[in-house]
């Protein structure tokens, strides 16, 4: 039987688990499943492993995307620049586990992305300066597109959404949301910015997937501007940690 799973803490609900899950029953994979494993301290990791010996990759969520890093062997490129791993790939050497970390988030984002981007997309605001942000503004390094921050609580090199100016919404035209804000059960809040403003030609991207439209993406939607959810992201994260694990 070949093992998989997610660690993190809380972990309440998980796309991963049904995703894989459905995947497996689907293709006919055999001897495959996809386990949760709530760790509320990363010190368990080492634990888990050796309780788990059929374990053959993880998924990693909130709270130990970085503090997973100092049990790994190797981390890939994006996952070293970003600062956090989301994904593991275990293999066995005589008889000893060689962790190796990547960061899907990154590659699900970038994927997602691209093909919604114009011409008009050279300049980003990105709400939000959290975990989920990390991702996001390599992936914009990536494809060399200027960014500004934007924070409800001051920190360097980021603004607050009160110093966002009519001038500066007009020349950052793709919208990222990276905080909760929007997702249920908080539906109703948003991204505080003058969406009068918006309009053609403006991307609104979300992270957050439930709800699939969230009061910032049809607050965007009702000025003409293209929108786009967090869920085709996961669906690719997914894949991507599948073709990792079967490297």
């Amino acid at each position: 039987m070949k093992t998989y799973g997610l660690i993190g803490y809380p972990l309440s609900h998980s796309f991963s688990k049904k995703y894989f899950t459905e995947k497996f029953q689907n293709e006919g994979i055999a001897d495959h499943q996809y386990e949760l494993f709530p760790i509320a301290d990363i010190k368990s990791l080492p634990d888990l492993l050796s309780e788990n010996p059929s374990l053959c990759g993880l998924n990693v969520t909130i709270p130990h995307k970085v503090n997973v890093l100092c049990y790994l062997n190797e981390v890939d490129e994006a996952a070293e620049k970003i600062g956090a791993v989301n994904c593991i790939s275990i293999k066995t050497f005589e008889d000893k586990n060689y962790l190796k970390g990547y960061n899907t988030d990154a590659y699900g984002f970038e994927e997602s992305l691209k093909p919604l981007l114009g011409p008009q997309h050279t300049k980003a605001l990105v709400f939000g300066d959290g975990g989920a942000a990390k991702a996001v503004k390599y992936v914009l390094d990536k494809l060399k597109i200027q960014y500004q921050v934007v924070v409800r609580t001051a920190v360097p090199g980021a603004i607050l959404y009160s110093e966002i100016t009519p001038e500066i919404l007009a020349s950052h035209q793709l919208l990222i949301n990276t905080t909760p804000l929007g997702m249920s059960p908080s539906v109703d809040t948003f991204p505080e910015i003058d969406y009068s403003l918006l309009g053609k030609g403006y991307l609104a991207y979300d992270l957050v997937y439930n709800p699939l439209e969230t009061a910032f993406l049809a607050k965007a939607a009702e000025r003409g501007a293209a929108i786009k959810n967090g869920l085709e992201m996961l669906y690719k994260q997914a894949e991507k940690a599948w073709a990792i694990w079967n490297k």
